[in-house]
């Protein structure tokens, strides 16, 4: 029983990574509109999506309204499961 029990969570995971790229791929058009664009890096184990925004998104003074109100609000609303959406940290080296 424990066998299956670990075999459903993987099969969820991978069903809640499946749905969590095509949201992206539906909310991606409209930041394309204005020249921005989101890239998938992650999916944590506590179910926090992790993303990259690019292009006019990714230096926008409004990019954290964008993720947190547009592109979370879209992935917690089809996938409840989703607990936030956070930016990815770019490193500067």
């Amino acid at each position: 029983m424990h066998r299956l029990c670990q075999h459903n969570e993987t099969m969820d995971r991978e069903t809640i990574l499946r749905k969590v790229k095509n949201v992206l791929e539906q909310v991606r058009p409209y930041l394309q509109q204005d020249g921005g664009d989101v890239n998938f890096v992650e999916l944590t184990d506590d179910n926090v999506v992790i993303v990259e925004l690019t292009g006019a998104c990714g230096n926008c003074p409004h990019s954290r309204s964008t993720l947190k109100n547009g592109i979370e609000a879209v992935m917690k609303k089809v996938i409840p499961e989703i607990k936030a959406v956070e930016q990815a940290e770019t490193l500067e080296l």
